[in-house]
């Protein structure tokens, strides 16, 4: 594992838990924060400053709330012959108002001197993750902490997850594109033929020490190539432009727009699935895809298949599903209904970080949480010991299927 695309777009973050004198408008409308030692790495001493900032309130209940400002970082006592005393100062938005004592604060500074300024809810999925993905304890205190990126090993399929919900758009350099169009021209092939493509031109699964690393292995090259390939095309629409006669075609380019998006949220789904099926083939596991229980619910995989779970005879402690969602927030419920012959459901996730809140209920649910091996390190320790990996998983359906 690399640096990668995390030490790429940071250099660094300041980070503190926000205090109540900071977001209690009846304790202080300064909008400042006192520049300590930790922020002066991050911001330097040449003053005054200004920087182009994005600010991002973050929960896990509604869209994130965004606004683009200036914050200064300045030396209230310029003047003084012997004294300096450093403040940044930032505007009230939209993210600052929303914010709660207890909320995690992350600075985090760009390479191109912009700023990234988020409040993350306290005790969320996603304060999780920024923990995680910026290597800060659970135990952040009010005062600034300080991160060089450069030190932090972090996978790039998780980072660039994390990053799609913070609104950053990793940018992937063309290495690939005269291959990916050779194959499949100007167009996009279906998530099936583009899955296999991605593995041909990566690795087998024998290549790996086990299932988990494939995975994601898998996972990331086809993250790769597909945005370079979306890059590609949506260039070339964007090119002939949206204007029908001289009039400016806005439904046409916000049907465009959305198509993108859809795209995006369907396909890597798909992907996921088309992995990890290669993955049972490979291993010699009985499966069914898709295939209908009760009230016409369809888990995404039924073992060994549909046949031995609709037969009366069939030991049912034999049986296993596996529902598998890119991310749970609280669809993982879904799952649960889907498969009422199996008591104790498994479910297959991306997403690093969840709180423990809702893998408490899942546990309470006996749907057992399964996450790639390199994921794991993203959740608490706690949680650490119930999380599954895909390769005792595997051996699971192993055990039940030469029962």
């Amino acid at each position: 594992m690399t640096h990668g695309i995390l030490a790429d777009y940071f250099i660094g973050i300041c980070a503190k838990r926000l205090s109540s004198v900071e977001t209690d408008i009846a304790k202080s409308h300064q909008h400042e924060f006192n520049g300590t030692r930790e922020l002066k790495q991050l911001l330097g001493k040449s003053e005054p400053t200004s920087f182009q900032s994005k600010f991002l309130y973050l929960d896990d209940k509604s869209d994130p709330l965004e606004s683009f400002e200036t914050m200064t970082w300045y030396d209230s006592r310029r003047a003084h012959l012997t004294r300096s005393e450093y403040r940044l100062y930032y505007p009230a938005t939209m993210a600052s108002r929303s914010a709660a004592t207890g909320d995690t604060l992350i600075i985090a500074k760009k390479e191109n001197n912009e700023i990234l300024a988020i409040i993350a809810a306290k005790g969320s999925t996603i304060e999780r993750q920024l923990l995680w993905l910026f290597g800060l304890p659970s135990d952040l205190d009010t005062k600034f902490s300080f991160e060089e990126t450069a030190q932090l090993e972090r996978s790039d399929f998780v980072t660039r997850f994390i990053f799609d919900k913070l609104g950053i758009v990793t940018d992937e350099k063309p290495d690939d594109i005269e291959l990916i169009l050779s194959r499949f021209g100007n167009k996009f092939p279906t998530t099936r033929e583009f899955s296999k493509f991605a593995r041909e031109n990566i690795s087998s699964l024998a290549d790996h020490k086990n299932e988990d690393s494939a995975l994601m292995a898998w996972m990331n090259r086809e993250e790769i190539l597909f945005r370079q390939l979306e890059k590609h095309i949506v260039s070339e629409r964007l090119k002939t432009g949206f204007v029908d006669d001289q009039e400016v075609d806005v439904d046409g380019f916000i049907s465009f727009s959305l198509s993108v998006q859809n795209r995006r949220k369907s396909r890597v789904g798909l992907a996921f699935e088309n992995h990890l099926e290669e993955i049972f083939i490979q291993s010699g596991i009985r499966y069914s895809r898709g295939a209908t229980t009760e009230r016409r619910e369809k888990p995404d995989f039924i073992f060994p298949s549909i046949k031995e779970y609709r037969s009366p005879e069939y030991n049912q402690e034999m049986l296993s599903m596996l529902g598998v969602k890119t991310t749970c927030k609280d669809r993982w419920r879904q799952v649960l209904t889907e498969a009422e012959k199996i008591n104790c459901k498994h479910l297959i996730t991306l997403e690093p970080g969840i709180s423990e809140h809702q893998t408490s209920q899942m546990f309470a649910a006996k749907l057992q949480l399964i996450l790639p091996q390199e994921i794991h390190q993203s959740y608490q320790k706690e949680q650490q010991e119930w999380l599954m990996n895909l390769s005792s998983f595997i051996e699971t359906l192993h055990s039940r299927q030469n029962f």
